[in-house]
């Protein structure tokens, strides 16, 4: 199920689409959105990584391992669903095997997202049962500072190519972030300080199936981003995707998870 948004705040950022893009940018709104052009994860390297499935299986979206009951993910990944048909798999890279499956208990989902702006798209889920920690299941630390250019890895499972097939491995992607001012030269007003945005160049990024997944920062393996938008156009075209900053949401997060 694609869905696709023409952006009515790109009057001004049109003339700013780098020459290789052959389309308008628009907003992929579909939340399933996969890695293009990663690579294999190594078993345990992101012990905090979760893949949010339904009820039949089917992976969906990422998260991340806020405690042993909680999750962060993205608020576009959970509107529309209900907790009896998501779950959560941890402590697995391979989406056929492995991994510890929980049920979801409850949805707390920012008060303010916008389902059109993405504006604080970001949601917590509670499990119904505690995870157990291992070397392959951990809580992921969150970045709290205010962040600008730094070396990322973006983590999700999916396929190398538009409405690609999924793969069965965690991929992960080095990416780079990119200063405010230069994501708004891309996406205009639409993106705020509450987001942060990251690139590489054409043939790499978030795509379907990747929404809620972590963006790390390489140097401090902190959570910088919670993936939230990409170009409707399509994936990885070399213009950059878009996150929810998590350092803006650590209060946030802290009375979400206490509630």
């Amino acid at each position: 199920m694609l869905k696709f948004v023409v952006l009515l705040a790109f009057v001004a950022a049109v003339t700013a689409v780098p020459a290789f893009l052959t389309v308008e940018p628009k907003v992929d709104d579909s939340a399933d959105w996969r890695v293009v052009g990663g690579t294999n994860a190594t078993a345990g390297a992101y012990p905090y990584m979760v893949s949010l499935r339904s009820s039949a299986n089917a992976h969906f979206c990422g998260g991340s391992i806020l405690n042993s009951q909680w999750i962060l993910t993205a608020a576009s990944c959970l509107v529309g669903r209900t907790v009896t048909n998501t779950m959560v798999v941890a402590g697995t890279n391979t989406l056929n095997a492995g991994g510890l499956s929980r049920n979801s208990s409850r949805f707390v989902i920012h008060a303010n997202y916008d389902t059109f702006t993405f504006a604080n798209d970001i949601a917590v889920i509670q499990l119904s049962q505690a995870l157990n920690y291992s070397s392959l299941i951990a809580q992921v630390p969150l970045n709290t500072g205010n962040t600008t250019t730094v070396a990322a890895i973006l983590l999700g499972w999916g396929s190398t190519v538009t409405n690609g097939s999924i793969p069965n491995n965690l991929q992960q992607l080095a990416t780079n972030t990119i200063p405010h001012a230069t994501c708004q030269f891309s996406w205009g007003q639409f993106v705020t300080t509450n987001q942060i945005c990251a690139v590489t160049w054409a043939g790499q990024g978030a795509c379907q199936g990747d929404g809620g997944g972590p963006l790390m920062q390489n140097s401090t393996r902190a959570q910088l981003g919670i993936v939230s938008f990409i170009s409707a156009g399509g994936c990885a075209l070399g213009y950059p995707d878009v996150y929810t900053r998590v350092s803006q949401y650590i209060s946030w997060i802290q009375s979400a998870v206490s509630s």
